[in-house]
């Protein structure tokens, strides 16, 4: 029988702390974990296209488990590539643990060939714990820390495995002598409420409101009941942050959907006509769209007190799970009507579907973007899940997707890095393949990691239990979301060198790996694309050629801060610029401007 190993112990540890999967990339300086990993079968190893990729598929995991992602590189360029993942769960808050593989200890500081300073590397992306191993007996005790600490402050940490501690013989687990820690694995989440007394004060804010706002991010998963026994009695309106879009149900009639740049006019409304402000795990960077300093009493709930105040001027800040917070803070709370807000809430989200539904049914050349991702709306399926990759499909994500009750779905929002979408995809898919997945990705994402990932897609399917995986890539050959940024905030025409995207067959690329492909060019061919694709006997991309000029609108704005918009548009030739000035003054329209000409 061969030797144990640090690596062996490497395996059994993670095994320890429930780790499913790690996902990653192989290179010789971690080849000593993954022969761990070969000759115990589990956990299983998903191998990416590229350790960005593999980054990004532990965060998914994280987004969509609730547990620790694992992520596994090489020393030099592969643990360079994980970075851009790793920063997505340290700004999104998810726990990540990533073990990397580095060249013989003994080599160190000579200049090697892929010799990098990681702890330097990841230094600040995994500030709350990044240690490199230097012997056999450290190997337990730092992976303990890893996992603790990322489950504990949710966010990335990374244990540094140089090779020659990786084949070294596994130590004593029942060593004791000075200078060696035992350690175990494990962590039980706490019940962490507010004081009493902050309780009553907090209730007493929001109770004397006339015309209270809540507004749910990611931290206010499990706490849905709680929210909206809360807003009943304060007669609030709610809205979400991008991250908490899943949380609640948006068909409520008092739930005015996103809010900010890519939100709904009805959350702008509510935000600037609120005197109330309860923030319930949010940390959304959206400011300029909060109500104005002074103009609301706030409460926030946060589980990180270093979150609490930070976004908007808070009179009580509560340090607490938000469901255990809210169903303390609601024994304080009495019902009162507020009819008046009540009814103007509704109005403006009434008023916003309206909107809503005129500019995704807008004639375009040839698809309307806001159509595609609208159309599925009632055809997503109850047990789905959905990725969403970075680009102007947030903003049609954002405004006209409705998730049914229970349907999670992710996607880069604080770092907002394109790439993300098949990654996470593939993550939920692999948590639970019983369970269909649609991922929503642009043409500049879908070149970038996606053409690269649709391959491990093509390799694994057939050892799902649900084959249902749609891909639906909007096609407009252009960067969208950075051409109406050039103009909105530089006052610029869109620069076409930077923005342009190459042509690719995106339908027949899929066909090709053995996946099937859709081509849609007309609006009403997009509902039997999905009805198709969503039940189909294999993985599906959808292609569809949408329209470049429709604009990226914030919501409410005032003529001065769009006004840029205009005079970028008027420094561009061509056809699409006119489409796209006709569409902007449109649904400028729509918001009740008349901007002048």
């Amino acid at each position: 029988m061969a030797e144990r190993t640090v690596s062996d112990l490497v395996v059994e540890r993670m095994l320890a702390w429930g780790t499913e999967r790690v996902f990653g990339y192989s290179g010789d300086g971690i080849d000593g974990v993954m022969g761990a990993l070969r000759r115990s079968g589990k956990p299983a190893f998903v191998q990416a296209r590229h350790e960005e990729a593999a980054a990004f598929m532990a965060v998914g995991h994280a987004k969509y488990t609730g547990g620790p992602g694992v992520c596994l590189a090489t020393q030099g360029p592969g643990a360079v590539h994980l970075l851009n993942g790793l920063y997505d769960a340290k700004l999104d808050s998810q726990p990540v643990v990533a073990i990397v593989g580095q060249q013989k200890s003994t080599v160190l500081g000579s200049a090697y060939q892929q010799e990098i300073d990681l702890v330097r590397l990841f230094a600040d992306v995994c500030a709350q714990f990044v240690q490199v191993a230097h012997s056999p007996e450290q190997v337990p005790m730092l992976l303990d820390r890893a996992f603790r600490t990322a489950l504990a402050t949710r966010s990335p940490t990374c244990v540094i495995l140089p090779h020659d501690v990786q084949s070294a013989p596994a130590p004593d687990p029942e060593a004791q002598e000075h200078g060696v820690l035992v350690t175990s694995p494990g962590l039980r989440p706490a019940r962490l409420v507010p004081r009493p007394e902050d309780l009553r004060e907090a209730a007493g804010v929001l109770a004397s409101g006339e015309r209270v706002a809540i507004m749910v991010g990611q931290g206010s998963y499990g706490a849905r009941q709680e929210i909206l026994d809360l807003a009943e009695r304060l007669g609030a309106g709610i809205t979400a942050s991008l991250l908490g879009k899943p949380v609640l149900d948006e068909r409520l009639p008092r739930h005015t959907g996103v809010m900010g740049h890519l939100g709904t006019t009805a959350s702008e409304e509510l935000m600037r006509g609120c005197d109330t402000l309860l923030l319930v795990g949010t940390n959304d960077p959206w400011t300029e769209f909060y109500p104005k300093p002074g103009q609301a009493r706030a409460v926030q709930i946060d589980i990180d007190g270093r979150r609490l105040g930070v976004r908007y001027p808070v009179e009580v800040p509560l340090l607490g799970d938000a469901a255990e917070t809210l169903r303390e803070l609601l024994e304080h709370v009495p019902a009162r009507p507020r009819t008046a807000w009540t009814a103007q809430v509704k109005e403006s989200v009434r008023r916003w579907h309206g909107i809503a539904e005129a500019r995704a049914a807008a004639a375009a050349e040839p698809l309307n973007p806001q159509h595609v991702v609208r159309s599925l709306s009632d055809r997503l399926p109850a047990d789905a899940q959905v990725a969403v990759d970075v680009g102007s499909v947030v903003y049609w994500y954002a405004r006209h997707l409705r998730l049914p009750a229970g349907v999670p779905a992710h996607l880069s929002s604080t770092l907002a890095s394109m790439g993300c979408g098949l990654p996470y995809g593939l993550a939920a898919k692999l948590a639970s393949p019983q369970r269909p997945v649609v991922v929503l990705t642009g043409d500049g994402a879908m070149q970038m990691t996606g053409l690269a990932e649709l391959v491990t897609v093509a390799a694994r399917w057939r050892d799902w239990a649900d084959p249902r995986f749609v891909i639906c890539v909007l096609d407009n050959r252009d960067l969208a979301e950075v051409s109406w940024e050039q103009r909105e905030a530089e006052g610029e025409p869109r620069f076409v060198t930077s923005q342009e995207l190459p042509g690719v067959p995106y339908a027949r690329y899929a066909e090709l790996l053995g996946l099937r492909g859709l081509r849609v060019t007309e609006p009403g061919d997009m509902a039997r694309a999905w009805d198709t694709a969503l039940a189909a006997d294999r993985p599906v991309l959808i292609e569809t050629t949408v329209d470049p000029a429709i604009p990226l609108l914030p919501p409410g704005r005032p003529y001065e801060q769009v006004q840029a918009m205009y005079q970028g548009l008027a420094a561009e030739p061509g056809d699409q610029a006119r489409r796209a000035e006709a569409h902007l003054r449109r649904e400028r329209a729509d918001e009740g401007y008349d901007d002048p000409h």
